[in-house]
């Protein structure tokens, strides 16, 4: 049944949901990946509530590295409306040339073994900085044929907010993450010291390392360069943000009744303003499978993790799929629908999952879910890629 929103509902999270998109990176060793927690750690207590966002430096230290350059001016991305200000690391403050660098690098090819794969390859910023595979491609093997890994390719959108990165949180930075995928032997088959000594070789890479770190290349540089270009991706002011502000006509009722069903069902895992609390939850999704991806488990060794992963922001959701960490949703409707009935049963699913279970979404309410989250969909940038690297 669907229930009248007033403009003064005030939306307090209630239980439960996981719909599993997101970003950031790529591979765990041996295989292509994932994305984007502040973390339950080891199995603990996974339904805190959160909002979403990070516990560093909001700004930039001018010094900030150790060496800028003469880098003076600061370049902190200022938020879009619906987004808190973004959280800037202390040993990492931004700047224009600096944001450039990794932009560079971010497209650059030559960044993988054989020349075929940048970040954009699987973070293509016209597919809101996603892919459209089921899971990713890399680079290709003895026989000429693309790799293919068993994680889907989330978006790089908001992961300034992340807590910690990838599917099961393996990288603890967006700086840690950025040269993860550089030594996966699926994605990019190349490593950080192959990379060095290559770019190493380039002049224009070695004058702007210069310029931005006072150094040569280096593997620091390399990662903080493409952070720092990372962590300008934004996406907000959307209807749902416009609504939120005050103008009440930016959702229609289909879509405000969806908001009131979303929050009291789905916002204790993805509660405004970024729509995760990058804890990770089993909702089963694989878990039928011969042999099941474990998750936060192998990374953290404990049981209590297996089929564990991290929460997804919800913003852009509508134009990422397709959906789960497998890429096993290939619509919104499908992905709504699979935790609009409480997951996957299996003998670790999350206990958040137990009341969707008892008591699924009904078809209205789901098509009303799924409304909400297209009003999620505001505005990011869209950035072509370089027409010319250093050489």
């Amino acid at each position: 049944m669907k229930r009248a929103l007033s403009s003064s509902t005030v939306f307090v999270p209630f239980v439960l949901a996981a719909f599993l998109i997101s970003f950031n990176g790529c591979a765990p060793p041996q295989s292509m990946d994932d994305g984007d927690g502040a973390a339950e750690q080891d199995g603990q207590a996974d339904d805190q509530p959160d909002d979403g966002t990070d516990g560093g430096t909001d700004g930039a230290d001018a010094d900030g590295d150790a060496a800028t350059g003469g880098q003076a001016s600061t370049a902190v991305p200022t938020p879009p409306l619906g987004l808190p200000e973004v959280p800037i690391p202390d040993d990492n403050p931004m700047t224009a040339a600096k944001i450039e660098l990794g932009k560079l690098l971010y497209f650059d090819k030559r960044v993988s073994k054989d020349g075929t794969v940048s970040c954009a390859t699987c973070h293509d910023p016209l597919m809101a900085w996603a892919e459209d595979r089921k899971t990713s491609a890399g680079i290709v093997d003895a026989e000429g044929n693309p790799q293919v890994g068993h994680r889907n390719s989330p978006t790089v959108i908001n992961t300034a907010y992340a807590k910690e990165l990838f599917w099961d949180g393996r990288a603890a930075s967006l700086e840690e993450q950025a040269v993860g995928p550089v030594g996966n032997p699926i994605e990019m088959g190349s490593s950080m010291q192959d990379v060095i000594h290559n770019f190493s070789k380039i002049p224009g890479y070695e004058e702007r390392f210069q310029e931005v770190f006072g150094t040569g290349v280096t593997e620091e540089g390399f990662a903080k360069a493409v952070a720092a270009f990372e962590r300008t991706i934004l996406s907000g002011n959307s209807p749902y943000d416009k609504f939120q502000a005050g103008d009440k006509d930016a959702l229609d009722d289909q879509q405000q009744n969806g908001m009131q069903i979303f929050m009291e069902n789905c916002a204790v895992c993805h509660g405004p303003p970024i729509f995760s609390n990058w804890q990770y939850h089993n909702a089963g999704i694989g878990m039928d499978a011969e042999e099941p991806d474990v998750g936060r488990m192998e990374v953290t060794g404990n049981e209590r993790d297996k089929g564990k992963f991290r929460v997804p922001h919800l913003r852009e959701v509508a134009k990422t799929a397709p959906y789960f960490h497998d890429g096993s949703a290939e619509t919104l409707e499908d992905a709504v629908a699979v935790m609009a009935s409480g997951g996957k049963k299996n003998d670790n699913l999350s206990r958040l999952f137990l009341g969707l279970q008892a008591q699924p979404l009904s078809a209205d309410e789901q098509a009303d879910v799924v409304a909400f989250l297209k009003t999620l969909s505001g505005e990011f940038p869209v950035i072509d890629p370089p027409t010319e690297f250093p050489q």
